[in-house]
């Protein structure tokens, strides 16, 4: 790419494209946009639209160019290699580009889906709330899950059945935490399926559990199942498009 007087000029080309055809190509577009745009008004323009015209000139500047064989006879290219020669153009690497735009240097992130994971809303209080209340319940059903296997290795005839109830309400509390915190595909039918899980756990726990004990259980599956609905994946800015 080139730059000149607060325009850049940025060509994508393959590898194997000659430079002193890639650097032609930029040159005659910083000429013909030069003499077809006045300073005043390329520092007036607020979007990229306000040049869509000179597109035209840029097409058919690229269907001389991808033609590289034909196009060497047609214009000379001395001048071009004695400039490369003097001013051999400098190649970025990207941690010249994560450093330009402020980024620290490190190796990116490679991502095994077709898209980056999707970013959701800021944490509002109640979802913060809601999510510390899940852990904690989390907590106590693995706790109480540890005392239900010491009771099984003394005593025989206890039911094995409470202790699969107690770790799966631990799972279903902690992956509400995970929904809540990340994004994921059909996110709410998921937190609905967990808060369904910890309600049937607790059903099954019914003889083991007071009324109450019941009640915050599950009223903290539906207030965290809640705060997931309401924490949306954030919207594309107003000018993703430009």
């Amino acid at each position: 790419f080139t730059y000149s007087l607060g325009v850049g000029y940025l060509m994508v080309c393959t590898a194997s494209y000659p430079n002193v055809l890639a650097f032609c190509f930029l040159d005659e577009l910083q000429k013909e946009f030069i003499v077809t745009y006045d300073t005043k008004r390329i520092s007036s323009a607020v979007r990229p639209y306000s040049f869509i015209e000179f597109d035209t000139f840029i097409q058919k500047t690229k269907q001389r160019y991808n033609s590289p064989r034909s196009l060497s006879t047609k214009i000379n290219l001395a001048d071009m290699q004695t400039e490369i020669k003097l001013r051999p153009p400098y190649q970025l690497s990207p941690e010249d580009l994560q450093a330009i735009n402020g980024v620290s240097v490190r190796t990116a992130a490679k991502y095994k889906g077709i898209a980056p994971t999707q970013m959701l809303e800021p944490a509002t209080l109640p979802g913060i709330v809601s999510c510390v209340l899940s852990v904690l319940c989390g907590g106590l059903n693995l706790l109480r899950g540890v005392h239900a296997i010491e009771s099984i290795l003394q005593n025989d005839d206890e039911d094995f059945n409470y202790v699969i109830a107690f770790f799966l309400g631990t799972a279903a509390c902690l992956y509400q935490c995970y929904l809540f915190l990340y994004f994921s595909v059909w996110r709410n039918s998921k937190s609905f399926l967990a808060f369904a899980l910890i309600c049937l756990s607790n059903m099954y726990l019914y003889e083991l559990r007071n009324i109450w004990q019941i009640l915050f259980h599950v009223a903290v599956g539906a207030f965290t199942t809640l705060q997931i609905r309401l924490r949306q994946p954030l919207g594309k800015a107003p000018d993703y498009n430009v």
